[in-house]
């Protein structure tokens, strides 16, 4: 899950081999070494570690090319309990190089933009096989960057175009759902807390970032705090191997995943919130988790899972600032809430919840650092449960400790307390303490404590 506003970047082929994003990174690092004035690079003040490049950069700025360079580590140790109790560190990492370009300042195109970005992930994660049973891995992940293949992928190549005073924006190109829909900030660690929250859960037709699809999203204004957004984006399985990073065509579409939300965004004593309420539908066939065609137990009878038409959802999220220090609303103390319904007839995770809370500058000596503590629960869909029991009696398993056995899951809990070190503009540090009960989902399993570190950071 990535976001990237300047002060804190965040929290998903062609024939020929994909470009080596690290020997993109070195060129691109040297170049700008180069044009950097050494008084301007890690300036604390700069919202960039490599400075204004002499007034370069903010010069192609106004004149339309803005350049992004961002990156985000994440470390998670398992302190205390879980499935392996050895303790061990997991280092995981992402890096994103976009462009974004002004068409209006540069061709004359009025109110018309274009993106670029290519993202590239590695490590591994600690959730894997220390804090969850690796026979059915991990519901959440204590390092949300991870994910989604150590590969480079296109993640972002779309045009927007404004109609009717800026009010109608059409978007087209390749982009993720959670990039417009049911979006939520990247700064706590944990998967439960970080990005949109269907795709986390029905990841298996709705893609977050960093995978890309053809599509395309229609937003329009209804009053100047509520809108609405509808989309259509290709629901292609395809797009998740580590093959097809840059894949362009079609081949391998199953069908398209459309979401409609309507996002109200008012001032509450002045302070600022959102609200977003969302639904989707995927049109691609699907497959029921427990019955067959006959509605007998499939595990059992050993037929063929009987198919769905469709699958479906439903989010709400909801973000509020209730407090302002001396009136600098930039500071104080907000409250979220996140919550997703999915279909139980096709889905692994029925039904998710999440409360939070952040402040923003929470001391006057430091006015931009940040502090968060959220909860989350993750429920498993009681009939894959049932499936999972048929599948082990089919078996003549029973033995929890046999290797072949198949865990049953329930509900896994996820807690996450971080504090943000504003380092400079360009670079926040959180360490992080995690708890997760139940982890995987199974009561067997011993609940864990992880230590983790994020840092985020933009170049």
């Amino acid at each position: 899950m990535f976001t990237h506003p300047p002060r804190r970047p965040s929290s998903s082929r062609l024939p020929c081999p994909a470009p080596n994003i690290r020997s993109v990174l070195a060129l691109t690092l040297c170049g700008l070494a180069t044009c950097t004035h050494a008084a301007d690079a890690f300036d604390s003040d700069s919202q960039w570690m490599l400075g204004d490049w002499n007034g370069k950069r903010t010069a192609l700025s106004q004149q339309g090319y803005d350049f992004k360079l961002d990156s985000v580590i994440e470390i998670g140790s398992n302190l205390h309990g879980g499935y392996n109790h050895d303790t061990t560190t997991r280092y995981s990492d992402q890096y994103a190089l976009g462009a974004h370009l002004d068409l209006q300042k540069i061709l004359g195109w009025h109110d018309a933009e274009f993106q670029l970005t290519l993202s590239n992930r590695n490590g591994d994660n600690i959730s894997n096989d220390r804090v969850s049973d690796p026979r059915v891995g991990t519901i959440s992940s204590s390092q949300e960057v991870w994910g989604r293949g150590s590969i480079t992928r296109l993640t972002q190549l779309w045009y927007q175009q404004k109609f009717l005073d800026q009010a109608l924006s059409v978007k087209i190109g390749r982009f993720n759902e959670g990039e417009d829909f049911n979006t939520f900030p990247c700064d706590f660690q944990n998967l439960a807390f970080c990005g949109s929250q269907v795709g986390n859960w029905g990841g298996g037709v709705w893609y977050n970032w960093p995978v890309s699809q053809w599509a395309m999203r229609v937003k329009y204004p209804l009053n100047p705090e509520l809108f609405v957004q509808i989309g259509a984006f290709e629901q292609n399985p395809s797009n998740l191997e580590n093959d097809n990073g840059f894949k362009l065509s079609g081949s391998g579409t199953q069908g398209a995943i459309l979401p409609v939300e309507v996002v109200w965004s008012p001032k509450v004593n002045s302070l600022p919130g959102q609200y977003r309420l969302g639904y989707y539908y995927s049109t691609a066939d699907s497959t029921d988790v427990y019955k067959d065609s006959n509605g007998g137990y499939a595990a059992l009878t050993g037929e063929d899972y009987r198919g769905s038409s469709s699958k479906h959802g439903m989010w709400l999220t909801l973000r509020q600032q209730v407090t302002s220090e001396s009136s600098d609303n930039s500071r104080g103390l907000s409250l979220f809430a996140n919550g997703t319904l999915h279909d139980k007839k096709t889905n692994m995770i029925d039904n998710y919840v999440a409360l939070g809370a952040t402040y923003e500058g929470p001391f006057d000596a430091r006015p931009a650092d940040d502090i968060g503590l959220a909860v989350s629960r993750i429920h498993v869909n009681p009939a894959w449960r049932k499936n999972v029991s048929l599948q082990n009696q089919a078996a003549g398993i029973s033995d929890y400790n046999d290797p072949a056995f198949i865990p049953l899951q329930d509900t896994e809990y996820n807690a996450e307390l971080y504090y943000g070190v504003h380092v400079a503009n360009w670079l926040t540090v959180r360490p992080n303490l995690q708890f997760i009960r139940h982890p995987g989902g199974e009561n067997q399993v011993d609940d864990a404590l992880v230590a983790g570190l994020k840092i985020q950071s933009s170049f």
